[in-house]
């Protein structure tokens, strides 16, 4: 199956970002490369675009489509190491950046990676396949009450106790092995009345794993103030999440470098010396238009959030 991936609100990502000709851009999570290619058109022979990502067929996809255009980089690389990235090219500074986070279009469609619960093979879920970890090892090693908040956790699943206990009977019978003898597990963990109602019953534990083996969330917040601290004065972040657990992070953090000064209310005098970092510009996330979810119903959860890198003092 050939990489693609149908970028998710791009018209209002491309503008938000505001990519100038001669300018320095990333792209965090180059995916199939859609926003990737907007951004390279609109910065003409002497700027530059970075693509970041961690999967390797992503990658090399890319290093292929845009092997032609001589100012695009692409890098194999986690987007938590962005500051040892831009460094280790000689640059300082950029003017924008964007992640487009979760897991990409082609990594649910192509079977052998394990990330859908609509396809039956191999539980995998690794976006980086030369990790170890894989979501094969967490359901079937990993303690019952560490999977239980791991699901309840991650995927904010109200049966996450009863999902661990299957799990755990299951495997003292046999080895998980696929995502197919997963989702039959969890369909049998929940009770008839709650399957009737809502999304796909796997679709909370399924997403519950897939960040825990790519340790997803942990990295976002302080991924983000590194890209942010890499920013030129007026550069610009953009961040699509699809699920409330990514958005409330990128909130925070946001709200977090808009602050600046963290001390007391009643103190006479400012001792932790911190200065606001960003303007928020989007304060309330930009969604897609309906529109845009009839033509790819995957974006309906989506949602940007941009700021803008204001001038040290």
């Amino acid at each position: 199956m050939g990489f693609y991936h149908k970028p998710v609100l791009l018209e209002e990502t491309i503008k938000l970002l505001d990519p100038k000709p001669g300018g320095v851009y990333v792209d965090a999570t180059l995916g199939g490369g859609g926003h990737f290619s907007e951004i390279l058109k609109r910065v003409g022979d002497n700027g530059k675009v970075i693509g970041i990502d961690r999967d390797e067929d992503a990658v090399q996809n890319a290093r292929g489509k845009f092997s032609q255009s001589p100012g695009a980089v692409i890098v194999h690389d986690n987007f938590k190491n962005i500051k040892h990235i831009i460094y280790s090219l000689g640059l300082q500074n950029i003017d924008g950046v964007i992640f487009d986070l979760g897991v990409s279009s082609y990594q649910l469609d192509e079977e052998s990676r394990g990330f859908s619960y609509m396809k039956d093979a191999p539980l995998d879920m690794r976006m980086d396949r030369n990790q170890d970890l894989t979501a094969k090892d967490v359901v079937n090693k990993m303690a019952k009450s560490e999977l239980a908040r791991i699901i309840k956790e991650y995927g904010e699943e109200r049966w996450a106790d009863r999902i661990a206990e299957f799990i755990c009977e299951k495997r003292k019978i046999k080895s998980i092995e696929t995502t197919g003898e997963l989702v039959e597990i969890i369909k049998a963990a929940i009770p008839a009345r709650a399957r009737r109602e809502g999304p796909h019953p796997a679709k909370r534990t399924f997403q519950a794993l897939r960040i825990y083996v790519n340790d997803e969330l942990e990295i976002l917040s302080a991924s983000l103030k590194d890209a942010v601290d890499i920013l030129n004065p007026g550069g610009r972040i953009c961040v699509i999440t699809f699920h409330s657990l990514e958005d409330r992070i990128v909130k925070h953090t946001f709200r977090e470098l808009a602050k600046g000064c963290t001390c007391p209310k009643d103190s006479p005098l400012c001792t932790c010396k911190s200065e606001r970092a960003l303007k928020i510009l989007t304060p309330k996330p930009v969604c897609p238009t309906q529109g845009e979810i009839h033509a790819n119903p995957r974006a309906r959860s989506a949602k940007l959030r941009a700021g803008e890198k204001l001038s040290s003092k």
